[in-house]
């Protein structure tokens, strides 16, 4: 049986539906379990990264576990879960990593923070893969305000580019590696078919949305009070900012074939996630 964790986010959900549609046994697990709204052949139980004691009846009977953990938690989160798989008997660990986790010259927090937590699950000795996506396409859904209010993208950066992917690819990708064999003991840097620029982005909504879209270029700083003014924390909004700071540089528009080596297609274009997205952008 394979356990996800984070079954209820972007990635996660994606994944248990795939695994699913596969006939996999499979276990979702989340904090939330009365909430999950999961397929009904899905086995769910609690379990939060932040709780060790949490963990031991959700990987009873597991084989294979996929891992998501975010935020500045998630060294301490992956070494509590890869212990905890240890004790268990766990065969492999499949991680859901940062894209810069790869390039050493990153010392950001994100990428910091992925590497410790990689470090973790090296640690517990049991089997292994690291996915490692370059930047989410769905991370462009915090524009759909100001799209719906004044036709308008603000963002800082102009001229950073990120081979971004298809959350949906990720998952996709996992499913392959958590049900193949000759994964163990790789590191997959997974992105898009290009890397993009904002400015490219809003162009490409625009014509999707079949609207006239302006870009806007504001500060680092600007940006970041947008993000606490969302309610998150400031070690979040530094980490994030320091994130597209690095849209600058060569690394994050690195492209790479390894969604159509895994999962036999090419990754999906911006294009074509914006089309299957399109209702979200119109409608609150």
């Amino acid at each position: 049986m394979i356990l996800v964790t984070g079954a209820t986010g972007t990635v996660g959900r994606a994944l248990v539906d795939r695994l699913a549609a596969l006939g996999a046994p499979v276990r979702a697990a989340t904090r939330r379990p009365d909430r999950a709204d999961l397929p009904a052949d899905v086995d769910v139980a609690y379990a939060d990264l932040g709780e060790p004691d949490s963990l031991d009846g959700a990987l009873k009977g597991i084989q294979k576990v996929f891992l998501l953990a975010d935020g500045p938690n998630i060294p301490a989160h992956d070494a509590n879960l890869a212990r905890a798989a240890a004790r268990a008997g766990v065969d492999t660990v499949v991680k859901l990593s940062s894209g810069r986790a790869a390039d050493p010259t990153a010392d950001d927090p994100v990428p910091r923070w992925h590497r410790a937590g990689e470090q973790a699950v090296l640690d517990s000795e049991l089997a292994w893969t690291f996915l490692r996506p370059m930047g989410f396409m769905s991370n462009v859904l915090a524009w759909a305000g100001s799209i719906r209010r004044d036709r308008t993208v603000r963002a800082p950066f102009a001229d950073g580019r990120v081979a971004v992917i298809d959350p949906a690819d990720i998952a996709a990708v996992a499913a392959r590696v958590l049900t193949e064999e000759g994964h163990e003991g790789r590191a997959y840097l997974l992105t898009g078919p290009e890397a993009l620029s904002p400015g490219d982005l809003t162009a490409t909504l625009a014509e999707v949305l079949e609207v006239p879209l302006t870009f806007t270029e504001v500060s680092p700083e600007a940006a970041r009070e947008a993000i606490l003014e969302h309610g998150v924390s400031e070690a979040m909004a530094d980490a994030i900012t320091a994130l597209r700071a690095a849209s600058l540089e060569e690394f994050t528009s690195t492209v790479t074939p390894a969604v159509e080596q895994i999962t036999g297609r090419p990754a999906t274009s911006f294009r074509a996630w914006a089309e299957r997205h399109r209702d979200e952008f119109r409608h609150a």
